[in-house]
């Protein structure tokens, strides 16, 4: 690769210092500048990582700047992705998308009028881990993938997020804020969904801050955070996805899939490394060996408890975008599968307000896999 991306970033909160420390470690990419509504929040990350701090029309304006990372909250994705396009910028988005199907399309319209490219996290799935199962999958070891099981609860945002208001209004909840990443997941590893059914509730009206600096204040809750869904996908298999902020405690594994000669165990798709698991026809369960994926190796964390640490390669997906774009190729990450993301989200909603199944309108194909050798040459 000969060329690098100026990439601006959109959105100078919590999630941003993940785009800003790991960003230099792919190639392709060169963070030039940042902005937010916010303009104290864009200068303390300017300053922090050596960038300029511009206002959002200044950032769209910038010559400099190829690709605009939208890091906005979920009701602005679709607004500001919008301008950037039509300022002339490739757009890489934090999930989820935007907020309908029909944002979504619009977009597609757009970027293709525009012959600009749209690519959106979550990039977890290309991680060692999930790859490993992916390799697994592909070679028909564990047979046709038949059902399986996904599990994503947690007590809520509200407990460690300094500023979490927005994970409770529309375009937030467990689905929309998690889901992304084991959906995202499930397409890497069976494929595209063709139908959903919900159950969905609110444990609560309000929630009670308990993180700094906010401790104490009560917030009002206006989306479900208890999601029950049903997923058939186009080959036949059915998966459950349980998606929670009401669950103080449970021993449910993250993802389990179960095929026509064994089941597969895939650790939380919202991280990129872990231990991938299998059984054959013996049921007996083991390890699988993850290899040298570089995505699988812990970079992250080694002071928090676990001595092992975490891999942690978010940014993988934008710089993948780079060198698609560069190469004219097909990104992993990409506005189909992003989309089709978004249909599947708001579908289990629409079910869970309906009571009947919801038919996809939306479909896909699987991202290639990414294999050590493909991930190893994103790396700089």
């Amino acid at each position: 690769m000969t060329k690098e991306l100026g990439v601006g970033i959109l959105g100078c909160g919590n999630i941003s210092a993940t785009y800003f420390s790991l960003a230099p470690m792919f190639k392709g990419l060169k963070v030039l500048a940042c902005a937010d509504i916010n303009a104290a929040a864009a200068k303390a990350r300017a300053e922090e990582y050596g960038v300029i701090a511009q206002g959002v029309d200044e950032l769209f304006a910038n010559d400099e700047i190829d690709v605009i990372v939208n890091l906005t909250i979920p009701a602005a994705h679709y607004e500001m992705s919008r301008r950037a396009l039509e300022a002339g910028k490739h757009v890489y988005s934090e999930k989820p998308l935007v907020l309908s199907v029909d944002e979504g399309k619009e977009l597609g319209r757009l970027a293709a009028k525009k012959g600009l490219a749209v690519g959106c996290a979550p990039d977890t799935f290309l991680g060692g881990a999930h790859q490993r199962a992916r390799k697994y999958i592909d070679e028909g070891k564990v047979g046709r993938i038949t059902s399986g099981t996904c599990h994503v609860m947690s007590a809520g945002m509200e407990m460690w997020h300094p500023n979490p208001d927005f994970f409770f209004l529309p375009g937030g909840g467990p689905v929309l804020d998690l889901g992304p990443y084991y959906i995202a997941n499930l397409i890497n590893l069976i494929g595209p969904v063709k139908q959903v059914a919900a159950l969905t509730s609110m444990a609560n009206e309000t929630r009670t801050i308990t993180s700094e600096p906010r401790r104490g204040e009560i917030i009002p809750v206006k989306t479900p955070t208890n999601i029950h869904a049903l997923l058939e996908f186009e080959n036949g298999a059915t998966v459950s996805l349980a998606a929670s902020w009401d669950v103080f405690a449970h021993r449910h594994s993250p993802m389990e899939l179960y095929g026509t000669e064994g089941s597969l165990f895939v650790p939380d798709p919202n991280f990129f490394g872990g231990t991938v698991e299998a059984a054959g026809r013996d049921g007996k369960i083991g390890q699988l060996d993850l290899g040298d994926h570089p995505f699988a190796k812990p970079n992250q964390d080694f002071d928090k408890g676990d001595k092992r640490g975490r891999a942690n390669y978010r940014t993988a997906g934008l710089a993948d975008m780079a060198v698609a774009l560069i190469e004219g190729r097909d990104a992993r990450c990409s506005l189909e599968r992003a989309l089709h993301g978004v249909d599947v989200m708001a579908a289990i909603l629409k079910s869970g307000e309906s009571g009947a199944f919801v038919p996809l309108s939306t479909t896909c194909s699987q991202p290639a896999a990414l294999d050590a050798e493909a991930a190893a040459a994103l790396l700089r």
